[in-house]
């Protein structure tokens, strides 16, 4: 027994009208997260061994949503030679804090005084500190510079497929 003419197409219309809000929703999501969202891949040894070359990490400019910079966040930096490359590096220090006189800035003298980072600024250091440019070498960085903060680290795709291996 057919349905009638018109159930059939009222059903169609909801069916449409669904896939069409559906589609919308994911569009809407992606635009979203292609302008918040974005993937690095980790380059040099200056984080190891947080990072190794060839890991990826996520990296997020929508600090309402993962939250401020803070102590010990890592960060990518535009770089400041090249405009198309980048550094990863871990915060240190924030604007009115002292460095230490381990880690101040190597063109800073000591009878400067303690070296205190400027208001809005952050001062970066990489984790493997005896190769890592960082800071130290071009002093501190303005937020401008942050093109964002890593929120999720994914490991290299080498390494994924070498551990499922295994």
């Amino acid at each position: 027994m057919a349905l009638p003419r018109a159930k059939t197409s009222k059903k169609k219309k909801i069916v449409i009208r669904g896939f069409t809000a559906f589609l919308f929703f994911v569009l809407a999501f992606v635009f979203f997260f292609s302008m918040n969202f974005s993937t690095v891949e980790v380059r040099g040894p200056s984080m190891e061994p947080t990072f190794n070359t060839g890991d990826h990490v996520l990296v997020s400019k929508a600090y309402w949503l993962v939250g401020d910079i803070k102590h010990n966040d890592i960060v990518v930096i535009r770089s400041r030679e090249k405009s198309n490359e980048y550094v990863i590096k871990r915060v240190y220090k924030m604007g009115g804090e002292t460095v230490d006189f381990y880690n101040m800035p190597s063109n800073w003298s000591i009878t400067n005084g303690e070296f205190i980072v400027p208001e809005r600024q952050y001062y970066v250091l990489g984790d493997n500190r005896p190769v890592s440019e960082d800071s130290r070498t071009w002093g501190p960085v303005e937020l401008k510079e942050v093109i964002g903060k890593v929120i999720v680290i994914r490991f290299g795709l080498m390494e994924a497929k070498a551990a499922t291996k295994e």
